[in-house]
């Protein structure tokens, strides 16, 4: 695989660095943009799509990476309680993160998921320079940005995804995923109805339904995913996790589902919730099982 050179930078990003995601322009955007707000630990009003890099540290580098989809039902990004957090906790384990700053509901699909596609490209093109295996890139997304994840997991070759660029022969296809409480359908009765009015439109054609209800997406493919999810979940039905894994399963996907008793819709890193506040242990129990947390051979 060619690499694609850095295109905004002029050298590896440092800790902290923004990377703009659409340096030839963003494809579809709206004439009349708005300008973008953070208020309160959230973005809204995404018009110009970036990655935040958090890089792991340089005692424990495992040289394996996340992108990081924070959710807020693409109404708004969850920056701080699903973007930050994670991505620090990450780097606790020698991860590089990368969080996305998608477009939201100003878009329709497939603008978000033309988003996640770029960035995992972004990533992976230049895999060499962030000390990273191009092998070793994930998706972890919550709530909606749960479904966006998911979205790079199952439609990582859906035409639609692509805007021509160069960049576009670089596989999109996570290589594990890590989905917490994330919207997985788009079935009235399944689906959370805010995600849908806002990513396909609530009165969505039967095709755009089925290709967005990701249940129905998973194929062989489908990379290797961890689930993680409430009884609680009054938002989320728990049916969108519970669906997912039996179609992992069906496709003979790896696939673990933690379906946990407490827990409210959108808990993040939250403590005291009992056996589910323990969340982040058993992902990492998962990782590692996985080989994820320690360098390959290779590069050791």
């Amino acid at each position: 695989m060619a690499l694609v050179p850095l295109a905004t930078l002029a050298a590896p990003p440092a800790d902290g660095s923004v990377i703009n995601l659409w340096p030839e322009g963003v494809p579809g955007q709206v004439a009349d943009a708005s300008a973008e707000k953070f208020e309160d630990g959230r973005w809204s009003q995404v018009h110009a799509p970036t990655l935040t890099y958090y890089a792991a540290g340089v005692d424990r580098p495992t040289r394996t990476a996340v992108i990081v989809c924070p959710g807020g039902g693409y109404g708004f990004l969850s920056w701080e309680r699903e973007g930050v957090q994670y991505a620090k906790w990450l780097n606790t384990l020698g991860v590089s993160a990368f969080i996305l700053k998608s477009r939201l509901k100003e878009y329709d699909h497939p603008r978000p998921l033309q988003d996640v596609l770029r960035a995992l490209r972004y990533v992976r093109a230049n895999a060499a320079d962030l000390g990273i295996e191009p092998d070793r890139i994930g998706v972890m997304g919550s709530s909606a940005g749960g479904h966006l994840a998911a979205s790079a997991s199952t439609l990582f070759d859906l035409p639609e995804g692509r805007t021509g660029a160069d960049i576009d022969a670089v596989s999109a296809r996570p290589d594990f995923a890590i989905l917490m409480y994330p919207v997985i359908s788009m079935i009235d009765g399944v689906t959370h109805a805010g995600s849908k009015a806002n990513l396909i439109g609530a009165d969505a054609s039967p095709d755009l339904v089925a290709l967005t209800s990701l249940e129905q997406q998973v194929s062989a493919a489908t990379p290797p995913t961890l689930l993680i999810h409430t009884q609680a979940d009054t938002s989320v039905p728990i049916e969108n996790s519970i669906r997912y894994f039996q179609a992992l399963t069906a496709a003979g996907v790896p696939g673990e589902l933690y379906a946990y008793e407490r827990g409210s819709h959108g808990m993040g890193m939250v403590d005291g919730l009992g056996t589910s506040s323990a969340w982040p242990a058993r992902a990492a129990e998962w990782l590692r099982e996985r080989g994820l947390l320690t360098p390959p051979a290779k590069a050791k």
